[in-house]
């Protein structure tokens, strides 16, 4: 018989007092996979307003160089 386990709920970072600045590109790392995707809400564990900052703030640090836009 398959023993089902619950996955912990992910806590959005951000709610917990984390920033995101696009200023920051060791941070923005962390939401983006190694080809340079920017990761999807169920993998990062943020809320949807935050997830959308996350977005807007990888997509400026690409704009000015600081990320790249793919690998």
């Amino acid at each position: 018989m398959a023993e089902f386990f619950r996955k912990k709920k992910k806590i959005c970072q951000m709610c917990a007092g984390k920033s995101v600045d696009y200023k920051d590109p060791e941070i923005l790392r962390k939401y983006i996979n190694e080809k340079g995707k920017i990761l999807p809400r169920r993998v990062t564990g943020a809320c949807s307003k935050h997830q959308r900052h996350i977005a807007r703030e990888i997509k400026r640090a690409r704009m000015i160089a600081l990320l790249p836009f793919s690998k």
